[in-house]
């Protein structure tokens, strides 16, 4: 009966200490139960956060067509090739071969400043290797236009030394396409070089 109780009595107290670390225990299990789920909730966060991430992933990913749009719509550069290539036509009047007469034609110049291009249509006709110009303005005030003329340095003659041919050519061509074409309310032409009076 003594040894029993002297195995028994150690067995009983082990397993009551056993089973009080057991209960000790469970208190450290929840803990480590709650300190589990804060992760798992840390990760529920992430996971929240993700959504509202891969939205904005998506929306970039949606910006960047747009972004690349303009690339598309630099097509719509043609738009503005369009927009700065639309003509205007307009009456331009050339002198025929004997200088006689003035010969109407029909013409497209661009439409934005289409006087001081159809000025300059006419101008490229009139330059040749002897009689060059080196550049031209045009200013319309009360339905008079001036038109100032600057020969090249280079060139061999002068407005004076042109023939009343070439001159019949040059400034009558001018005069009548100026005048001629409605639209832009022109009653009268001068000529200047480079500020100075063009006596004819």
């Amino acid at each position: 009966m003594n040894i029993t109780k002297r195995y028994f009595l150690p067995l009983i107290f082990v397993t009551i200490i056993v089973s009080l670390s057991s209960c000790s225990s469970n208190p450290t299990a929840s803990n480590i139960d709650s300190v589990s789920l804060s992760p798992t909730t840390t990760t529920n966060s992430a996971l929240s956060q993700t959504p509202s991430q891969t939205p904005s992933v998506a929306q970039l990913r949606e910006k960047s067509p747009n972004q690349e749009s303009p690339k598309e719509n630099t097509p719509s550069s043609p738009t503005s090739k369009a927009a700065t290539s639309k003509t205007a036509k307009v009456t331009l009047y050339t002198s025929d071969t004997q200088c006689q007469k003035l010969i109407p034609e029909k013409v497209s110049v661009p439409a934005e400043e289409p006087v001081k291009n159809v000025v300059g249509k006419i101008l490229e006709k009139r330059d040749t290797s002897d009689f060059s110009l080196s550049g031209y303005r045009v200013k319309i005030k009360n339905g008079i236009a001036t038109v100032d003329l600057r020969i090249s340095p280079d060139s061999k003659r002068q407005i004076t030394s042109l023939s009343s041919c070439e001159q019949f050519a040059l400034f009558g061509s001018l005069r009548k396409t100026l005048t001629s074409n409605a639209q832009w309310n022109i009653k009268e032409v001068r000529f200047t070089e480079r500020g100075e009076d063009i006596v004819l």
